[in-house]
């Protein structure tokens, strides 16, 4: 009979452990706005000359426009990384129950796109278990580890580029290799990814090869891990 009139009188119980942090939700929204910033930028002037002469203006450069949007860049990832990692300590990850969606994914950006993957995925991998992240994120954040541990990822969602072996100058893009590639694609169903491994290659311009960690040591210059 208590629930029932607290129902009528207009009050869930529960929402009171599913408020949303508005401030902290702003903050997020506006830093995933920065995280973006530059890289729409780099994503876009290769086939747009309009924008990269506007560029080169605004940056008063003559080359390497690459290089000058990807230093700008990353002051802004620097000072994301230390705002999310002083967040993290405060509320743990901040998921979809503190910040509602989209915006549960914005501190995954800004890990993602850091040196720091390898300390904070393991908050990322629990935040997916708890529902607080769409786990397709956990899996290509899992994928980018394992990549930068030189070993296979699990779902083909990341993609290299190493100069040749036999032609340093020339450089090729490729999918890092994938552990048992024949069933990559139900891997990938299994946690929330609607394109196959062979569509999300196109996506990312690559053409989608199978290849061995072996294969990829010796055609391409790997540099230091």
């Amino acid at each position: 009979m208590k629930l029932r009139l607290l129902w009528i009188l207009g009050f869930c119980p529960l929402a009171v452990f599913s408020q949303i942090n508005e401030p902290l939700k702003k903050e997020l929204d506006s830093m995933y706005v920065l995280d973006q910033k530059y890289r729409a930028y780099l994503s876009e002037y290769p086939n747009n000359k309009k924008l990269a002469d506007s560029l080169m203006a605004v940056f008063q450069v003559k080359e390497n426009l690459g290089g000058a949007l990807w230093r700008q860049q990353n002051r802004i990832d620097s000072l994301n990384l230390v705002r999310v990692k002083e967040i993290i300590q405060r509320h743990g990850y901040p998921g979809s129950s503190l910040v509602g969606k989209p915006t549960n994914t914005a501190a995954w950006y800004i890990i993602q796109h850091s040196p720091e993957i390898a300390t904070y995925f393991p908050v990322i991998e629990k935040a997916g278990q708890a529902g607080e992240l769409p786990e397709s994120l956990v899996a290509m954040m899992q994928d980018r580890l394992r990549m930068q541990q030189r070993k296979p990822q699990l779902y083909g969602t990341q993609a290299a580029c190493y100069p040749l072996k036999l032609d340093p100058k020339k450089q090729e893009c490729f999918v890092w290799p994938i552990e048992n590639p024949a069933t990559v694609n139900e891997r990938r169903k299994k946690v929330g990814f609607t394109q196959t491994v062979e569509e999300n290659a196109r996506r990312l311009q690559v053409e989608y090869k199978v290849l061995t960690l072996q294969e990829v040591s010796e055609r391409f210059q790997l540099g230091n891990r």
